[in-house]
């Protein structure tokens, strides 16, 4: 079932609803192991202290040491639990983060991925996700581990040694939580530099693979290294920019902690001259500073990892922001439609954004069992139209029905399914032919991938490659020729056995007789009761046809069969004349 757009605030208000409570036990025993932390260093200031008594008893000291042994084995198990359900819960929220985004880019129109870049989608997957992760997680735990030590810790302090000497010794604190603040908003701002330069370069070596085969053709290898290694010099320079400020947040911490530690010594030696304290007051007074340096220290890290993760949310949320442009209709048409029967009445069509019309009144009428082919200048609207009839862009009410039904009435999978459609790109996944034909489904049988590729033309090249079916075909399909890719995307909508078969231009790379054969096989299918739109250049591919339409600057300019169009010397007619007259020429060469 697809994921219901619901707006970024929701997606993190369902994670809290599902997983929320975790963090509740996560909490209660982070404040038990800061508890047992802080009895460390008592039980330690008292063992010093009978030590320095002059008769010591051996059984107390063993006690003592005892207990300190059990406080450690305390810590360790409840530092376990409270990691399990709390950073636990950030893996949680990270998968859950990654299944929204996925599953919302699945929504999203192809008009919103005309504007985004692959690298920019790919850093919001991998880096954003996980600086997201690590913000409910591990910075979540620092932040609560961190207040319940210092306050227990300064208490003990305060309390139980000497409310002076804690009052002198933590002086610098104040100054290190300032220094924190500001050095964490200049992390910040470096981390989205860096962030955009990972997109950069993830977008620019994913282009260069898709694109390999005509970066060759150029001689533009050296161009595009060269081009690569600005981006990564430019991607180096911003991540050293990160890590120096990120660096220089510790250090900052250690100096400042320095001077409470020397406070500490010197005024604590003297009331420990004084008597006003013992030496183990001293010893344990130290070890609870010790306990605030960590949290105090890890206020650089959560500054830096809260920062990472406000940028990341901030450019996680623009995206679930952005609502589908596609939204399924109410489903309320009747069962048992044939989606063969397609008619199209007085549609208009404009990209958004873009004044001019790519498409203007045009209507028509596809029967079932009946073929109609669409003959038109590049631009001229062809695939914009078979794209609407699926609704890839929104239509007008009334102007595309589908079995006499309004297509949006249509929830999007009920009208895309009985439709087999082959666009123009050919694209296929980096797998197995078997796989790719399929399209990952186990529904199909080996017998039914066997007969679409027959039905498609392609079942003896298969066969010859030494793998068959399970012959991986690389990213894109690079390892196939370009008539391979062609078919096994048509065997792919074949396998369906469709109502509806839409072929954009996906005969151009075959030849004349595997074109015959295919054709033969689509007209075998809608005399079965389904219909086909084929799209094609070529005039022998629509010369069969039911019914031609030729469209031009996006509006119907002829219609009728092969023959009507031939007799009427149009657009059609042209196009045809000089086909054959290149075949003729090509015959004599």
């Amino acid at each position: 079932m697809l994921y219901v757009y619901m707006g970024e605030r929701d997606v993190l208000k369902g994670f809290f609803k599902k997983y929320g409570w975790m963090y509740a036990p996560g909490i209660f025993f982070l404040f038990i192991s800061a508890w047992l932390q802080n009895q460390a260093p008592r039980l330690l200031g008292e063992v010093i202290d009978e030590l320095s008594e002059a008769q010591v008893s051996s059984e107390e000291v063993y006690r003592l040491v005892g207990m300190m042994l059990l406080v450690g084995v305390a810590v360790f198990i409840t530092r376990y639990v409270w990691r399990y359900f709390i950073n636990g819960n950030g893996r949680n929220l990270e998968a859950h983060a990654r299944q929204s985004l996925f599953s919302h880019l699945q929504r999203m129109g192809v008009h919103f991925y005309a504007y985004q870049k692959t690298g920019d989608l790919m850093a919001y997957a991998i880096n954003d996700i996980n600086a997201i992760r690590m913000t409910f997680g591990p910075a979540f735990a620092m932040t609560f581990n961190g207040i319940a030590m210092t306050i227990m810790a300064i208490g003990n302090m305060a309390g139980g040694v000497h409310p002076r000497l804690a009052a002198f010794a933590l002086v610098p604190v104040p100054f290190i939580m300032i220094a924190m603040v500001l050095m964490g908003s200049q992390v910040r701002k470096r981390f989205r530099r860096v962030q955009e330069a990972f997109a950069s370069i993830s977008d620019r070596v994913q282009e260069n693979i898709s694109g390999l085969r005509v970066i060759k053709a150029y001689v533009q290898e050296d161009a595009e290294v060269e081009s690569f290694e600005q981006l990564n010099q430019n991607s180096r320079d911003t991540n050293l920019s990160m890590v120096r400020m990120s660096a220089s947040m510790t250090p900052v911490v250690d100096l400042l902690f320095g001077v409470s530690f020397t406070i500490s010594m010197v005024y604590g030696s003297a009331l420990v001259r004084d008597g006003l304290i013992s030496v183990g007051d001293l010893v344990a007074f130290n070890g609870y500073l010790a306990l605030i340096t960590m949290p105090v220290r890890s206020i650089s890290r959560i500054i830096n990892v809260l920062s990472r993760g406000i940028a990341s949310l901030r450019r996680y949320n623009a995206i679930l922001d952005v609502p589908p442009m596609i939204e399924d209709g109410p489903d309320d048409a009747p069962e048992h439609l044939n989606h063969a029967d397609v008619q199209v009445s007085n549609l208009s069509f404009q990209y958004p954004g873009d004044e001019r019309y790519a498409l203007k009144d045009v209507s028509f009428h596809l029967k079932p069992g009946k073929t109609l082919g669409i003959l038109g200048r590049t631009g001229a609207g062809k695939t914009t139209l078979v794209n609407l009839l699926v609704r890839l862009y929104n239509v007008p009410d009334g102007t595309v029905k589908i079995g006499g039904w309004d297509s949006n009435r249509f929830s999007l999978n009920r009208l895309r399914e009985p439709v087999g459609y082959v666009p123009q790109d050919n694209f296929l996944f980096s797998s197995s032919i078997e796989d790719n034909v399929k399209f990952f489904s186990p529904e199909y049988t080996h017998e039914q991938v066997v007969k679409a590729c027959s039905d498609a033309a392609v079942l003896s090249n298969i066969e010859e490659f030494p793998k068959g079916f399970e012959t991986q075909v690389g990213e894109r399909g690079m390892s196939l020729s370009g008539g391979q890719k062609q078919r096994i995307c048509i065997a792919r909508a074949l396998i369906k056995e469709p109502e509806l078969l839409i072929l954009d231009d996906s005969l151009s790379a075959v030849d004349t007789h595997t074109e015959a054969e295919i054709l033969a096989n689509v007209r075998a299918q809608t005399e079965r009761g389904g219909s086909a739109i084929l799209i094609a250049h070529r005039i022998s591919v629509l010369a069969a046809c039911d019914e031609i339409i030729v469209l031009d600057y996006g509006s119907i300019i002829e219609r009728g069969t092969h023959d009507e169009l031939m007799r009427r010397g149009g657009l059609y007619a042209s196009i045809a004349q000089d086909q054959m007259d290149t075949d003729e020429e090509e015959v004599r060469a």
